[in-house]
């Protein structure tokens, strides 16, 4: 071990007493706690409570996510070091004793205790495993001499019993109580005023050429998912892609996000190739997608959910956040959020859980994510999957508001009549190929696409 290990000096003050060192300790805890409540409540916090939606999440709103994975581990790096400087100049004296395998498990325990959901739950979760470990040390020796055995027994048997009755730990039934205690917001009033907007991006003449897909090909293998496509998207229009279940569609609209490479071919945004980049470079020159498969944070608010989409469009990073040096770029932020979800309908239910929605609501409250991106292009991945016909009817008239307003729009769709009446252009595919282009009434009489819907005698 290593010995003879001063004690800590502040200045004029030695801290060799255990009340001085004791509120140290809680002064560097409480500002530890400060700066992580601040840091995920800012907008590097919400991509972090954000990270378990996975890379392709937080590349579509142009976040890194092994960037910020890294920055994580860097930043509790950091707070384990604080902790042990503040453990060595206490003792005095360290060897490895304190941090065997089982000083691990403990801190796994705390864990598990306490719960991941909420920050509050770290202090819970330590605060129960030493309260409860130090009353049963002091306890179980009036009735046993194996004292460390049963210690040992009863912290497995409470481990198993909250990860099978509380998985997300006691904190979360706890944080659900206090929320049924907690004076609701008001929507009107719980928004700081913005000094000013985000700025937004200076979008192309209508009619002028967006995106140019020449010859695309995607090969899994012997597989040839999309084979020589190629259609143009002008600025201002909405244009459909469409065709049969399998017909290639999902793997084109992941081609042009960037989620899947070119086999062949090119793809040209705003006049440049994006072939080579990656999805989060796309997302930041301005094209914003929305998924098949939902995917939104459930625990997190509408409002949040929205605030993500803007990531890009700030720049106050991990120290600012933590600092609470952000709040004019976190008032602007949510006020763009605020109305987005205004302009999908969503406003008075900013406050609720994304989690509690129906799915038809989920997929407004994914455009609206989009939307606060400031897009040049928006792709929207099967929107009216899953939808009953009401729903679908209030997404066909928020895609027209979206086309009135100058958004140019991508939708990928198997439902050929959800499209008909809605969109400038159709590109029709099957098996992979492109089989027609045109105006809806030209396409719905296309032989070759009753076919690919209807069947052929042939």
């Amino acid at each position: 071990g290593i010995d003879g290990i001063p004690p800590i000096r502040l200045g004029p003050w030695l801290l060799n007493e255990s009340s001085t060192v004791f509120v140290l300790i809680w002064l560097t805890v409480l500002a530890g706690w400060w700066f992580a409540y601040n840091l995920l409540g800012s907008r590097v916090g919400r991509t972090i409570r954000a990270l378990r939606g996975g890379a392709v999440l937080m590349a579509s709103f142009g976040s890194d996510a092994f960037r910020l994975r890294l920055t994580l581990f860097v930043l509790a790096s950091g707070y384990a070091t604080l902790a042990g400087w503040l453990f060595a100049h206490t003792h005095r004296y360290v060897s490895h004793t304190p941090f065997s395998l089982h000083a691990s498990i403990d801190y796994v325990f705390m864990m598990v205790v306490g719960g991941m959901a909420q920050l509050g739950s770290a202090l819970l979760g330590s605060t129960v495993y030493i309260g409860l470990n130090n009353f049963l040390q002091d306890l179980l020796p009036l009735f046993t001499n194996r004292g460390a055995q049963v210690n040992s027994l009863v912290f497995a048997l409470l481990f198993l019993l909250i990860l099978e009755r509380m998985p997300g730990g006691i904190g979360r039934p706890l944080a659900r109580l206090a929320a049924k205690w907690r004076k609701p917001r008001h929507i009107n009033t719980e928004l700081p005023v913005p000094s000013a907007a985000l700025t937004e991006r200076t979008m192309p003449e209508a009619g002028s050429l967006l995106l140019r897909v020449d010859g695309a090909v995607r090969r899994f293998g012997g597989l040839v998912a999309v084979n020589k496509v190629s259609f143009d998207i002008r600025a201002g229009e909405i244009v459909g892609l469409i065709g049969p279940n399998g017909a290639g569609k999902s793997t084109m609209f992941n081609l042009l996000t960037g989620t899947l490479a070119l086999s062949e071919g090119n793809v040209q945004f705003l006049g440049q190739s994006i072939k080579a980049l990656t999805q989060r470079q796309i997302a930041l020159r301005g094209v914003a997608r929305t998924f098949q498969h939902v995917k939104l944070r459930p625990a997190m608010t509408l409002l949040e959910n929205v605030a993500l989409g803007a990531h890009a469009r700030g720049r106050c990073g991990l120290w600012r956040g933590g600092l609470g040096l952000d709040q004019e770029e976190e008032a602007r932020i949510m006020a763009e959020a605020m109305r987005q979800l205004a302009r999908v309908g969503l406003a008075d239910r900013a406050y609720e859980l994304a989690g509690s929605l129906p799915l038809g609501t989920q997929r407004l409250l994914e455009i609206a994510r989009a939307l606060a991106s400031d897009p040049v292009l928006i792709m929207l991945d099967e929107p009216a999957a899953g939808l009953r016909l009401l729903e679908k009817q209030a997404l066909a008239r928020l895609l027209s508001a979206l086309r009135t307003e100058g958004v140019t729009v991508l939708v990928v769709e198997h439902d050929m009549e959800f499209v008909m009446s809605l969109v400038d252009r159709i590109v029709v595919m099957n098996f992979g190929s492109k089989i027609a282009e045109g105006r809806p009434e030209e396409v719905r009489s296309d032989p070759e696409v009753q076919a690919a819907y209807l069947g052929s005698d042939v």
